[in-house]
C-alpha cells in the first residue's frame, strides 16, 4: 500500500492531546514520539523505548484513536514501533557515545575511589521535577568551571541530589584527567579537626585547593562550625578565582542556613542554585521501571502502579518498597499479587496522618529548623520571622495529625478556628507559587517522621 502523507492528522492529534493533559504528563509520554508512516487505514508511530510504547498503549491508545479518527474521518489502526529518533537524542545518549569514543582512544579508567559508580546520568530518570537540575548537571560535566559555578542542588532527602552530584564527578573523572575530590561535610570537619590536632593544616589546604572539581555533600552541616567556615571561605575563593568547578548539596536553600556566616552564604548563592522536588506519579512509575531493568525478577505493572501511587515522598522510599517486593519474590519463589503487595507494604503505605505525630514534635522540629523559641511561635509576636514558622506549624498539624482546628489553635497560644484556617491556607497558597517553601515543608515533614518513628 502507498505510504500516504497523514502526518498533519497526527500533528493535530498531538496538539489536542497537549491541550487536554498537564505539561509534565505530556513531556513524559509524548515529547519523544513521532509520526513514522501511514497507509490507507493504518498509522505507524515511532517511540524511543519499549517502556514508553507500552505505557502509551495502556493509557492513551483510546484517546489518541478517538481524536485521530475524528480529525481524519478514517478508522485508523495505530501501531507503535520502537526506533531511535536520530533527531531527538537525549543528553544521556550523547554522553554514552562520548564514552564509547574515548574508550577506543585509551583504556577505561578505574572508578573514582570516593564516588559511587552506580551514580551516573545514564541511570538517572529525568522528569518534570528535576529536568532543570539534571540538564544543568550534564552541562557542567561537559564544561567544568565554565558553566554554573558554584552549582548548588537543594531539596529534601532521597530526591536525587547526591546522585546528580556524583554523576557529575563520575563523568568528569571518566572523561578527563581533572582532579575530582568528593567529600561530605562531616568528613571535611573530621579532616579539619585532625589537621589542627596534628599540625597538618598546610596539607589540608593543599589537598582541597588543588582540586579541579570539588564536590561537597550536605553543606547544612557546616553550620555552627566557625573555624571550618573560615578555612572553607578561603578555599572557596581560591578555587573560584582559579575557575575550578564546585558542586554542593544541601537540604534547604542557602538563605535558610541561619548559622552560616553571611560571607560564606553569599558565596554559595553566587552561582546556580536549583531545587529538586518530589517526583510526580509518572516520574515515580518510570523510576521503578528503570530500577527493574537491573533485576532478573519480573514484577507486574499493577504492582509498580500500586507503589507509584502510594509512595510520593522520595526516590529512596520507592526503591525500598520495590526491593521488599523483589526480596519476597526471590525468597518465596511466589508471584506477588496486588493483595500480597498491599499486605507486604502496609506499613509503608500507612496514612500520612500518623497517630504518634504530636503538635509538640511539630513545634520542636520547626523551632529548631528556624532557630526560634517555641514560646515565640505560641506567643503574640507578628514579625515575619515568627509568623511564617507559626503558620507552618499550623499547616503541618492539619496535615500530619488528627487534631481539630480548635485543638490546634489551643496549642498555638489559644488561637481560634478562623485564625488556624487562615494560617494553614496562607501556607497552602504560598507553596503553589514558592517552590522553596514546598521544599522546606517537605524537609520538616521528614524530620518530624524521623523523630516520630
Amino acid at each position: 500500500m502507498e505510504n500516504l502523507d497523514y502526518k498533519p492528522f497526527w500533528d493535530e492529534t498531538i496538539k489536542q492531546i497537549k491541550q487536554n493533559i498537564n505539561a509534565s504528563e505530556f513531556g513524559m509520554w509524548f515529547a519523544r514520539i513521532t509520526f513514522k508512516s501511514a497507509s490507507e487505514n493504518s498509522m505507524t508511530i515511532s517511540t524511543p523505548s519499549n517502556f514508553i510504547s507500552e505505557q502509551i498503549n495502556q493509557k492513551y491508545r483510546d484517546k489518541i484513536k478517538k481524536i485521530l479518527d475524528s480529525i481524519s474521518g478514517i478508522d485508523f489502526e495505530i501501531n507503535f514501533v520502537v526506533e531511535e529518533n536520530k533527531e531527538i537524542i537525549s543528553e544521556n545518549s550523547e554522553i554514552k557515545e562520548q564514552k564509547k569514543e574515548k574508550s577506543i582512544e585509551k583504556e577505561e579508567k578505574k572508578p573514582h575511589p570516593n564516588l559511587n559508580s552506580d551514580y551516573s546520568f545514564e541511570n538517572f530518570v529525568i522528569s518534570d521535577n528535576n529536568t532543570f537540575p539534571a540538564n544543568a548537571a550534564i552541562s557542567i560535566s561537559k564544561n567544568p568551571g565554565k558553566n554554573y559555578n558554584p552549582f548548588l542542588i537543594y531539596g529534601d532527602v532521597g530526591l536525587g541530589k547526591t546522585h546528580l552530584m556524583e554523576a557529575i564527578g563520575n563523568e568528569i573523572h571518566n572523561t578527563t584527567d581533572l582532579n575530582v575530590i568528593f567529600t561530605t561535610s562531616e568528613n571535611l570537619l573530621n579532616e579539619f579537626v585532625e589537621s589542627l590536632k596534628e599540625t597538618k593544616m598546610p596539607k589540608f589546604k593543599k589537598k582541597y585547593r588543588n582540586a579541579d572539581v570539588l564536590l561537597i555533600d550536605d553543606i547544612q552541616f557546616l553550620q555552627n562550625k566557625e573555624g571550618l567556615q573560615t578555612e572553607f571561605f578561603h578555599t572557596f575563593n581560591a578555587l573560584y578565582d582559579s575557575k575550578k568547578q564546585m558542586v554542593f548539596t544541601c537540604d534547604r536553600p542557602p538563605s535558610e542556613l541561619k548559622n552560616l556566616t553571611e560571607r560564606l552564604k553569599s558565596r554559595f548563592e553566587r552561582g546556580l542554585n536549583v531545587d529538586i522536588k518530589p517526583p510526580s506519579y509518572e516520574a515515580r512509575y518510570a523510576i521503578l521501571r528503570k530500577k527493574l531493568e537491573y533485576q532478573t525478577i519480573q514484577i507486574d505493572n499493577e504492582i509498580i502502579d500500586l507503589i507509584a501511587k502510594n509512595i510520593s515522598s522520595n526516590v529512596r522510599d520507592l526503591e525500598s518498597a520495590l526491593m521488599k517486593i523483589i526480596a519476597f519474590t526471590e525468597i518465596s519463589n511466589e508471584k506477588v499479587t496486588k493483595e500480597k503487595a498491599i499486605s507486604l507494604l502496609k506499613d509503608v503505605f500507612g496514612n500520612k496522618r500518623q497517630k504518634n505525630t504530636t503538635i509538640d514534635k511539630i513545634l520542636k522540629v520547626t523551632s529548631d529548623y528556624f532557630n526560634i523559641p517555641i514560646s515565640d511561635i505560641r506567643g503574640k509576636k507578628k514579625t515575619q520571622g515568627v509568623v511564617l514558622p507559626r503558620h507552618i506549624v499550623i499547616y503541618l498539624a492539619q496535615e500530619m495529625t488528627e487534631m481539630s482546628t480548635t485543638e490546634i489553635g489551643s496549642e498555638i497560644g489559644g488561637r481560634d478556628h478562623t485564625t488556624v484556617m487562615h494560617g494553614s491556607k496562607k501556607i497552602a497558597d504560598r507553596i503553589i507559587s514558592e517552590p522553596s517553601l514546598e521544599t522546606t515543608i517537605n524537609t520538616l515533614k521528614n524530620k518530624i517522621k524521623e523523630i516520630t518513628n
